[in-house]
């Protein structure tokens, strides 16, 4: 039985990953700020603070020593060198919890592999999560710090639909709107379910072979635009979805806030080889695949109409969208 430390617990990834490091006998901690809506599994410890908190983090984990420390929500360099300041020489290994968007973009080959170039000049968060990379990097050169990387790409699971409008899209169809699509829709799109990555994250868990390494945890799953909104609006009894698709750049004109994680992301083709970590984790698979994750996200939102939330500004935006693509085609 390991000690495991995860900070933060509650997210669509992470809570998955303490539901499976539960249920394999761990010792679980996890620390956040215990606002999240995920009820946490039996038998697992919570610490609540503040993690952008230096001196609360520090009161809430004391001198406890962990095997593992899972960060999943470290976003910067400043943020990964507070945990350093702090956990450094008090375990065995430290999880930094990095993106597949930090790869190459656009990809100069496919599949990608752990051996891309990490290189992404469109989106910034991307190129924060390199730097973050790069402080661990030579943590590890220079001292030996125990780190391993994970770069994820698109996950989800029944609450997190992975389209740009979200439930606004699933509105739409059902309302007869048309429904905004980047590019022609034919891009192929890796979708990974959280309980899948749960198998592949928790397997390298105190693995010695994966200290000083970097994992891509992804799916084979791979369908394209087209498919997940397809799938979505059967999901949804939505027999003929009224897509309309438009340029990546065009979007970001009209809704800049889309346009950094569609140009620096979405927008390519997205395949990747997990050998790397299937050598170590040999059950790790994709068993869910988007057909079935589309059924469990609608029938989850029609069960909690209070998760059923309409961006309005977003509505907006892609009427105008819809709009102009149509006026101009």
């Amino acid at each position: 039985m390991a000690r495991i430390l995860y900070l933060g617990g509650t997210g669509v990834i992470s809570a998955a990953c303490v539901a499976r490091s539960a249920a394999q006998g761990h010792d679980v901690t996890v620390l956040n700020r215990g606002s999240g809506s995920r009820r946490l599994p039996d038998g697992v410890h919570e610490l609540v603070a503040d993690l952008r908190d230096r001196d609360a983090v520090r009161t809430a984990v004391g001198g406890d020593e962990f095997d593992t420390v899972a960060q999943f929500v470290a976003y910067t360099a400043d943020h990964v060198q507070q945990d350093l300041d702090l956990f450094e020489g008090r375990t065995g290994q430290y999880v930094f919890i990095s993106s597949a968007s930090a790869y190459q973009k656009p990809p100069q080959r496919l599949p990608v592999t752990e051996s891309t170039p990490l290189r992404n000049p469109f989106w910034h968060y991307s190129r924060d999560k390199i730097a973050a990379e790069d402080l661990l990097v030579t943590a590890y050169r220079d001292r030996g710090l125990p780190i391993t990387i994970v770069r994820p790409s698109h996950t989800y699971d029944d609450t997190k639909i992975p389209t740009m409008g979200a439930w606004t899209d699933i509105a739409r169809m059902r309302a007869g709107r048309p429904v905004v699509v980047h590019g022609d829709g034919t891009t192929p799109w890796t979708l990974t379910h959280a309980d899948d990555f749960a198998v592949g994250f928790t397997g390298i868990l105190g693995h010695p072979d994966a200290i000083g390494e970097a994992f891509t945890i992804t799916g084979s799953h791979a369908p394209t635009w087209n498919q997940i909104y397809s799938w979505l609006a059967d999901a949804a009894g939505v027999a003929a979805p009224d897509l309309v698709h438009v340029a990546s750049d065009t979007i970001a004109v009209f809704a800049p806030d889309l346009g950094p994680g569609l140009v620096g992301d979405k927008s390519h083709a997205a395949l990747f080889d997990t050998g790397k970590l299937r050598a170590l984790v040999p059950d790790f698979g994709t068993t869910i695949t988007f057909d079935e994750g589309a059924r469990r996200i609608v029938a989850w939102y029609d069960a909690h109409p209070h998760a059923q939330r309409i961006d309005a500004d977003r509505d907006a935006a892609f009427d105008r969208i819809a709009s102009h693509a149509r006026s101009a085609g």
